[in-house]
């Protein structure tokens, strides 16, 4: 999905075109190391000012993520400058791709960015329907598919939404996740532990927020392009802007 426009708009698009490789990072919880406890009796996502320090998360940047048993996280990288363009989260067969981006200081993006999605899918032939969530509203989104037997069907994608201060994280529930409330729990719960640091630098609205592969690990060697998922492809590679 690309929030940008003109030349920023082609650097932010994640595509099935071969561009971009793939880090895998197994992010189970080490019990030896607990994380951070955020504001008492807050909910999430967090920014990173209501948190008491940064001990225990995976650090990606932009993004902290809190480790869980089973949870494996997939960083997309670009190939021609190396940039980490999203992060995905994979837990008991299901996805959650997570992507950050500056916004303004008066108001917040995910009303507008839905109406374009709808616009969006629906150009494709496909559906969004509104629905109201955990996270607010949220949009379900039904494309078009072909199956290997030749039969038509639909991908299934779960957009969720949530403005911060100066910054908007979205996230994207493929698999069970995404049509199956009680299977998407797992990474529902993790999303809400999700820290944003936004910095302090300037950033014009919808500029993705740098993302990097946690010090330890180094960037690997060029692959075919990831799988995002069937029920994430369509909305996923779609422009908005």
């Amino acid at each position: 999905m690309v929030f940008g426009r003109g030349r920023k708009a082609k650097q932010e698009q994640l595509t099935d075109s071969g561009e971009t490789q793939e880090a895998v990072i197994d992010a189970s919880a080490d019990d030896s190391a607990g994380t951070s406890a955020a504001v008492p009796g807050a909910t999430g996502p967090f920014d990173v000012s209501e948190i008491e320090d940064q001990d225990g998360y995976v650090d990606l940047g932009a993004l902290l993520i809190a480790p869980a048993e089973g949870l494996q996280l997939r960083l997309e990288v670009e190939e021609a400058t190396q940039r980490v363009v999203a992060v995905t989260m994979d837990l008991d067969g299901s996805s959650l791709q997570l992507q950050a981006f500056a916004a303004p200081r008066s108001e917040g993006l995910w009303e507008e960015i839905r109406e374009q999605i709808g616009q969006s899918v629906g150009s494709q032939g496909g559906q969004v329907e509104e629905v109201q969530g955990g996270f607010g509203t949220e949009l379900l989104a039904k494309l078009p598919a072909s199956g290997a037997d030749g039969s038509h069907g639909y991908r299934v994608a779960r957009f969720v939404g949530v403005d911060g201060p100066r910054w908007f994280l979205r996230g994207v529930f493929g698999g069970e996740a995404a049509v199956d409330r009680d299977a998407a729990a797992g990474l529902e719960g993790l999303f809400r532990q999700i820290v944003v640091v936004r910095g302090e630098n300037p950033m014009p609205p919808r500029d993705l927020l740098q993302l990097r592969l946690p010090k330890e690990n180094a960037v690997p060697a060029p692959q075919s392009a990831p799988d995002l998922g069937q029920p994430e492809r369509g909305p996923e590679t779609t422009q908005i802007g």
